[in-house]
């Protein structure tokens, strides 16, 4: 079986789509992508809470014991942990390996980074066998300053790969690739920025969808909606009751090996 880790370092940069429920999860794997992440924004949104507060702990627990044990390898948006203490941020990492999750996301926030790193130290201590991602704010939060300091100092502390969200100018993405002598980049896909191809030629080995995804549902939930309210058929794909129903059995059969070779509207 094709591990988390060797998607990183495949041919072609492992393009890591984010959902938001089981279904959404499934749809995707069906549709052949080998690994699935989760999007913090999602869950927080679907519990009425705000991202980036370190408020969706149980809730992110829960999305990862319903999705770690589908056809696909999982990753954790975990936001920052969800807690500053080390060793809480490590008895997540266990729980979301115990769940089935073969990698985690951390983003640092823009605080302090020796903070960061110890977290990333006690999730290798804690849970070895998973993937952890490394993300520092430094283009998301703030001018880009200090993001090379900061990816040392995570790297320093066992971080498999490292993710610099809202890096798009493909001169410093080159540059930042060479600096990092291997270890995998990852970077979040922009509509307005360089496609997937360009910056596979760039050397980026992992491009995330985030909450992209999410936001594009939401957008064409509403836009059928109104279209419909205005007398508009709507418009793209819109899979059966049936259909949608499948992703349930389908998991199901998968759980007892009697799946199915079919593959409905969504693979």
């Amino acid at each position: 079986m094709t591990t988390f880790t060797g998607l990183h370092h495949a041919d072609e940069p492992l393009l890591l789509p984010c959902a938001w429920d089981h279904a959404s999860a499934l749809a995707l794997a069906a549709h052949g992508f080998r690994a699935v992440g989760t999007t913090s924004l999602a869950v927080a949104a679907a519990a009425g809470l705000p991202d980036g507060a370190a408020a969706t702990r149980e809730q992110t627990l829960r999305l990862a014991r319903t999705l770690g044990p589908g056809p696909f390898l999982l990753s954790v948006d975990a936001e920052g942990g969800f807690s500053d203490d080390p060793d809480e941020v490590a008895g997540l990492a266990r729980e979301l390996c115990a769940a089935g999750a073969a990698g985690i996301n951390l983003e640092d926030g823009l605080g302090p980074a020796d903070r960061h790193a110890a977290k990333i130290a006690a999730v290798r201590a804690a849970a070895p066998g998973l993937f952890v991602n490394a993300r520092t704010d430094t283009h998301w939060l703030g001018d880009g300053e200090g993001t090379t300091r900061r990816l040392d100092a995570y790297l320093g502390a066992g971080a498999h790969g490292v993710f610099v969200p809202g890096l798009t100018d493909p001169r410093e993405i080159a540059a930042l690739v060479r600096g990092l002598d291997g270890v995998p980049l990852n970077i979040l896909h922009s509509p307005a920025g360089p496609s997937v191809r360009h910056l596979a030629d760039l050397g980026v080995r992992r491009v995330s969808l985030g909450s992209l995804l999410y936001r594009r549902a939401l957008g064409a939930a509403v836009e059928a909606a109104a279209g419909i309210r205005a007398g508009l058929a709507p418009q793209g794909a819109v899979p059966s009751y049936d259909e949608v129903q499948a992703l349930g059995r389908r998991a199901r059969d998968e759980d007892d090996g009697t799946a199915s070779s079919e593959r409905p509207w969504y693979g």
